[in-house]
């Protein structure tokens, strides 16, 4: 029972997110129908910017910490039932798919919910998957800033019934450069070993 109503709760946030998508990207934010394919966004369309969020050890940080390497950026919440474990989990096997070149990267986890995902919060879920992942936090403008400059869509659902909320949210696994340039984005779903090859063809002397 708990299953079906897990699936019900995840087909109704997707049926939203569809929905909400379309106005999103109305108000700048990248269509999922843009990307799904050959996961490239619309000419002219700037993707990534300045932020100042906290982590999960509560410090300060800004995009300047994680200039020199590559950031590798998911944006989701530690309520989320699949698809933020999933992609998590993804990110944690790109650091084992590159071996000592991770030392490279900073594997991103930016919540969209920061009303409940306090830096201690974080702190105890990025360490379920790798412990060399960053969790970020913030206010809510901060976190809307951040979301508008990654072209982030993201609202707060309550499933008719449940007691708690859900955050739908785009999924997808941005890849920034070591000059904090966009270089890529990949679809939900996406295998590690793509991403993994990404990263070190940009890599000098891969």
């Amino acid at each position: 029972m708990l299953r079906i109503i897990r699936y019900t709760a995840l087909a109704l946030s997707l049926l939203l997110l569809a929905a909400g998508g379309v106005l999103w990207w109305q108000r700048g934010s990248i269509d999922p129908q843009s990307v799904l394919g050959g996961m490239s966004v619309p000419p002219g369309v700037s993707v990534g910017g300045p932020f100042e969020l906290v982590d999960q050890n509560g410090k300060p940080v800004s995009e300047r910490d994680f200039r020199g390497r590559f950031m590798l950026l998911f944006f989701g919440f530690t309520h989320c039932p699949d698809v933020c474990p999933t992609e998590l989990q993804v990110l944690a096997d790109v650091l084992e798919q590159l071996g000592p070149r991770a030392a490279r990267v900073a594997p991103i986890f930016v919540t969209v919910d920061p009303e409940r995902d306090t830096p201690a919060v974080l702190a105890e879920y990025v360490k379920l998957f790798d412990p060399r992942l960053i969790g970020l936090t913030g206010t809510e403008a901060q976190i809307a800033a951040m979301a508008k400059a990654y072209r982030v869509y993201y609202a707060k659902v309550t499933p008719p019934g449940a007691s708690t909320y859900l955050m739908n949210h785009s999924s997808f696994v941005y890849l920034m450069g070591p000059d904090g340039a966009f270089r890529g984005l990949f679809r939900y779903g996406t295998p590690a070993e793509e991403i993994a090859r990404a990263i070190t063809a940009g890599l000098p002397n891969a």
